[in-house]
């Protein structure tokens, strides 16, 4: 869908000129060089190289219009070019007009009221509108334009050109705009709606500034059409309907320069509900989905379409952060898996260890992986990985105070009260197209672990190389609730690394929470909103709303929509892209995305 202005002047009709050999090409050379090969003009529509095409004209236009009163015009899901020829009408001109259409008005009044008639309301309504535009226009508070207002229907076929051609006319109806079709005159119609300032048609309505300035800005609510020749976006999923044009927010994250995204909303505005939703619209386009669930909002979900769900924290349930994948060929994959147990431990103790401690952990990975027969050879890495508790002998073993006090802060992990997630080998790792992994069953002191444990399993999947990079599936990675993990120092950097890496190994990162302070407020925060191609926002709290505007550049009125916005209403951004949206649902979806108190308050 295009809009193009034209703005018609006495210079502007004054026909081009060469200047000589060396000048630019004539008219002749110009329309053969960008010309179409063929053009078969029909009366109710042109044939323009292998596409079609039909003018209408707008015959008709409501008594009074309101601000961007072209928005269901420019916004309609199509090829259309919306054109407006407009032309100053000079002082003097404006003046004589308006003086003989007040004299017809002022006759008819008066021959009415000789005759005994009744008083014309519409009459009445247009003398005094005439006799107010009349004053503006002699203090010079208004102006008059010839307008022509043209609508040129692009189809590649016939077919669909009739049809392109009636929705267009009841579009332009529903805001009381009559229109007609150029009969016998499309070739002229399609020479007026091209970059020429001629208007062919010359079927003008004279405006005043205000009624014209309505038509302004040239902009869509909605987010922009492919352009002529692009074909129609292969994927996506459905966001929800625009409450601005009614049109459809339809987005595509593997379409943009990464698949990462954000959402930011303060506790009851439906990111969950969003959340779910995506998923399950991802699901239908063959993405592979893993969630890290801290509340169990998505369990009946993920049973409802048959997936994988891991309970952190339940009897029997360990993940071993030193497993080395059996995939992963790599020579530097022992070192990858030393350097995450560091990153753990950071988050175990809540800060990164000193100096000491540190050198005395690294050289008690080695030395655990070594006692297990694990080298850099990946003919090894099949054997049976060692334990957190193997680590930390390895550190009494060194006999230093650094790492005997490092051994110490870990024995709640080790042989205290939290050892059950780390007291023996992995487990399970689910495998299949939706995974959830569900934290909530962990204590507040392991829930940060937790999350952070459930990602690099994930991560470990999406990382390893794959023989047959054209069989990769597209992942999608959630981490609900990521104030959690955000919190933690090192939990963030983890998740940063993610956000940055994600792309080069077809996976997308969406990020969830409801502190939008512990996002925004952290450098690293904002390399996880930075590296997100696709950003949500939905309802803020009006503590937070400086700060969003801020970070996300949001106009006034933007603001001021995500501090009134209701449950599933917010915009979306990606880049100069911003639409608002309505999160819209079936009833069956509605279904697996609402809560237990939800369903039964809905049923009753």
């Amino acid at each position: 869908m295009s809009l193009r202005l034209r703005l018609r002047t006495n210079r502007d009709a004054t026909p081009a000129r060469s200047t000589g050999p060396a000048g630019s090409v004539g008219q002749a050379g110009l329309a053969t060089v960008l010309g179409p090969a063929a053009v078969e003009n029909a009366p109710h529509y042109l044939k323009v190289a292998d596409g079609y095409t039909a003018t209408l004209i707008v015959t008709g236009y409501p008594a009074e219009v309101g601000p961007a009163w072209l928005d269901p015009l420019l916004s309609w899901p199509g090829r259309l070019d919306v054109v407006q020829h407009i032309e100053p009408l000079a002082p003097p001109v404006a003046a004589a007009r308006l003086r003989r259409q007040r004299a017809r008005l002022e006759s008819t009044r008066r021959t009415d009221a000789e005759t005994g008639r009744l008083a014309d309301p519409m009459a009445e309504a247009a003398a005094e509108d005439a006799a107010d535009l009349a004053d503006r226009v002699a203090r010079g508070e208004a102006k008059l334009f010839q307008v022509g207002l043209y609508l040129c229907v692009h189809a590649p076929s016939l077919e669909e050109l009739d049809e392109a051609v009636a929705h267009v006319r009841a579009t332009a109806a529903s805001v009381l705009l009559d229109t007609q079709p150029a009969t016998w005159r499309q070739l002229q119609g399609w020479i007026t709606s091209l970059p020429l300032a001629t208007d062919g048609l010359g079927m003008r309505r004279v405006m005043d500034t205000d009624a014209l300035a309505a038509a302004f800005p040239l902009a869509s609510p909605d987010l922009p059409a492919p352009l002529p020749g692009e074909p129609a976006a292969a994927g996506g999923v459905l966001y929800g309907l625009n409450p601005h044009s009614n049109g459809i927010a339809w987005w595509d994250d593997w379409d943009q320069h990464n698949a990462n995204s954000v959402v930011l909303a303060r506790s009851g505005a439906g990111k969950s509900y969003l959340v779910k939703l995506k998923i399950l619209r991802s699901l239908a386009d063959d993405v592979h989905v893993s969630i890290i669930d801290p509340d169990n909002e998505y369990i009946r979900l993920v049973e409802a379409v048959d997936g994988v769900t891991l309970a952190l924290g339940s009897g029997g349930v360990r993940l071993n952060p030193l497993d080395i994948p059996p995939a992963d060929r790599r020579p530097q994959a022992r070192t990858y898996r030393g350097l995450f147990l560091h990153t753990l431990v950071a988050v175990l103790l809540g800060h990164q260890p000193p100096p000491s401690e540190r050198a005395a952990l690294d050289s008690a990975i080695n030395a655990a992986y070594n006692t297990a027969g694990i080298t850099n050879d990946p003919a090894t890495w099949r054997r049976p990985a060692p334990l957190l508790r193997d680590v930390t002998d390895a550190l009494t073993a060194q006999r230093t105070d650094a790492a005997t006090t490092l051994a110490a802060r870990l024995a709640p992990w080790v042989t205290g009260s939290f050892r059950e997630m780390f007291d023996g080998p992995t487990t399970t790792v689910p495998a299949g197209q939706l995974v959830c992994w569900s934290t909530r069953q962990l204590p507040d002191e392991l829930r940060a672990a937790g999350m952070l444990l459930a990602l690099d399993a994930i991560w470990r999947d999406v990382d390893t190389p794959n023989t047959r990079p054209s069989h990769t599936p597209r992942r999608l990675v959630v981490v609900d609730e990521a104030w959690t993990l955000l919190r933690e120092g090192e939990g963030a950097r983890f998740l940063s690394k993610l956000a940055k890496a994600a792309r080069k190994r077809k996976a997308g990162l969406a990020v969830i929470t409801q502190d939008v302070g512990d996002l925004l407020g952290s450098d690293l925060g904002q390399i996880v909103i930075a590296n997100a191609a696709t950003q949500i926002l939905l309802r803020q709290a009006p503590q937070v709303i400086d700060v969003v505007t801020d970070v996300f550049a949001l106009t006034t009125g933007e603001a001021r929509q995500l501090l009134a916005a209701r449950r599933g209403e917010g915009l979306l951004l990606s880049g100069t892209h911003r639409v608002a949206f309505d999160v819209v649902a079936s009833p069956r979806e509605h279904r697996l995305c609402i809560g237990d108190l939800e369903l039964a308050d809905d049923d009753e």
